[in-house]
């Protein structure tokens, strides 16, 4: 399994540097948290493109959306002060891969050397 955040699956969605290697990591073990769905529909819509053609595409991978639960939310709210630059969603994501203890994709280069992240650019 791989936890995917917002930026890496956005990446797919817009051919972007690193789109390719995320859609050959993409397959039914797939994980997304419901904080990074949101991200990546707002990003879609606002960009203008086609949010039920894009979410159709991306769960044709077997992609799954992950809720937010209780730890996860109080592990990012710890996170604060470890990650400063890091938004509210990025910690979700990251506690997240923590709680299942998978690995972590992005494409932000800000995760460079956090453990258990590759960042795809």
């Amino acid at each position: 399994m791989t936890v995917f955040d917002a930026s890496a699956l956005l990446a797919v969605v817009k051919q972007e540097a690193g789109g390719r290697r995320v859609a050959g990591m993409l397959d039914e073990s797939a994980t997304v948290s419901a904080a990074n769905w949101a991200e990546v529909a707002q990003k879609v819509r606002q960009a203008g493109l086609d949010w039920p053609e894009i979410r159709a595409i991306l769960f044709s991978f077997g992609l799954d959306v992950e809720p937010v639960d209780s730890l996860d939310a109080e592990r990012a709210a710890e996170m604060w002060d470890l990650v400063r630059s890091l938004s509210l969603a990025d910690r979700l994501c990251l506690a997240l891969g923590e709680r299942l203890g998978e690995p972590v994709v992005t494409a932000d280069r800000a995760w460079a050397g956090l453990p258990g992240v590759t960042v795809i650019r």
